[in-house]
């Protein structure tokens, strides 16, 4: 809220910088050789008039006043002052669809004014902001912004105004005409030039959260993994910014954002909470500012800490064939040395039966991956052709025991024989307890 006042405040001022140029000089003054040529009412009743409508203190004298100036002189040589003097008076009478109708005559006068400019430009906006005609007014926003920009570039100080002044008028217009051109850019999903128009009006007002927050939005909505990382730097300075609900809700979409550019779940919160820090003190993003990414191990690496870490007996299937596929061949002859001729007991998938041999043999798949993808990384033999009663169905789970034999690392399979079939023991029954009937009686 208070960098919206500050805002309001900034458009009143940009008409009030107007007013220290606007005094013409007395009629028929002696002109120094060298000096600027200052605008000249020659008629001592147009300039009495001017003068006494421009010294109106109170806002709505001043209004009449000058309305009653431009209807009776329409051709002064001070119309587009008293237009912009005009406009400011509308503005402090809240009359705001005169201080729009007034500002458009100003720029009829001047189509480079840029006062009036900044005045459309950020009213428009503020309307956008407020749901009026959103499309619409942000378009004209936009437009006025861009031509503002454009006039600043060949803009000249006015006769009687300060240097100091008319740099600052300078500076606060750009920040304006940036941030409505931005956000006309960004409502049409141009990202890239609403990054740009931005990026400028936050470098112009670091602290202005109105921008801050949109161009962190215009970065992190789309574009390379570099312009992520400004967008993350953006919504947490956004956050710094923001007061009330709307920090919290700022700092939980910064915060997922920044957990999913990330990558992992380790290490992100401590990333995010050295951002926030960072940008509670730092405007922009440092030239060296990035944010580390998480890189998955790979599967040999992965392979490598699981036989620091656990045993080859505390290990499943898809272990075992992680390490054997693609850990180092010292580690693999580690777990393959517990593995190879030990029976083991297990359960698979199965993928495949053969039963035209003297033993049936079955391809199963172990692992979970190979279960869903419907691969076979098991070829076990059983010790006998297995019985129909007991014959399992393909696309069934399959327990069963099976000694390793050989394996080939990809595609993997592992090869085993005198297989078994793991039948579980029926559930015991108790006993029924005896029925004791009592004699009968004689």
């Amino acid at each position: 809220m208070k960098k919206i006042v500050l805002a309001m405040l900034l458009v009143a001022a940009v008409t009030a910088v107007a007013q220290t140029a606007s005094t013409p000089a007395q009629p028929a003054p002696q002109q120094t050789a060298g000096a600027p040529q200052k605008k000249e009412i020659k008629d001592p009743a147009e300039y009495n008039a001017y003068v006494g409508s421009v010294q109106q203190t109170d806002a709505a004298a001043k209004v009449s006043g000058l309305e009653a100036f431009l209807t009776q002189y329409p051709n002064s040589v001070m119309k587009e002052d008293a237009l912009e003097l005009l406009m400011g008076a509308y503005q402090q009478t809240a009359n705001q669809a005169k201080m729009l109708e007034t500002a458009q005559k100003v720029l009829t006068a001047n189509p480079c004014n840029i006062r009036a400019l900044a005045l459309l430009a950020y009213t428009k906006r503020g309307m956008a902001d407020a749901g009026q005609n959103t499309q619409q007014n942000l378009a004209d926003a936009g437009q006025s912004g861009e031509k503002g920009l454009t006039c600043l570039q060949t803009a000249t100080k006015p006769d009687g105004t300060p240097e100091a002044d008319f740099q600052k008028l300078k500076s606060q217009t750009g920040v304006i005409f940036n941030g409505a051109a931005g956000m006309s850019h960004y409502q049409a999903k141009d990202y890239a030039k609403a990054q740009q128009f931005l990026r400028a009006s936050v470098e112009g007002d670091p602290a202005n959260l109105r921008d801050v927050y949109p161009l962190a939005l215009a970065y992190l909505t789309v574009g390379p993994a570099e312009k992520d990382v400004d967008g993350l730097f953006f919504i947490a300075r956004a956050s710094n910014l923001a007061q009330g609900a709307g920090k919290d809700q700022i700092a939980k979409f910064g915060k997922s954002k920044y957990k999913n550019y990330h990558g992992s779940k380790e290490g992100w919160e401590k990333g995010w909470s050295d951002v926030l820090a960072l940008t509670a003190t730092t405007t922009l993003p440092p030239a060296n500012f990035t944010i580390e990414k998480y890189v998955p191990p790979t599967r040999a690496e992965q392979a490598a800490d699981l036989v620091k870490t656990k045993k080859v007996e505390e290990m499943n299937f898809a272990d075992w064939q992680m390490v054997l596929s693609d850990g180092t061949p010292e580690d693999a002859d580690k777990v393959w040395g517990v593995l190879k001729g030990k029976p083991l007991q297990m359960q698979a998938h199965i993928i495949g039966i053969d039963i035209s041999g003297k033993a049936t043999r079955l391809t199963l798949a172990g692992s979970q991956d190979d279960i869903d993808a419907k691969l076979a990384d098991i070829d076990l033999t059983m010790s006998a052709v297995i019985p129909a009663k007991q014959m399992p169905k393909e696309d069934t789970d399959f327990q069963f025991q099976g000694t390793p034999v050989s394996y080939v690392a990809k595609p993997f399979v592992m090869t085993m024989n005198e297989g078994a079939l793991l039948v579980k023991a029926a559930p015991k029954v108790a006993p029924k307890r005896p029925v004791h009937r009592k004699p009968k009686a004689n």
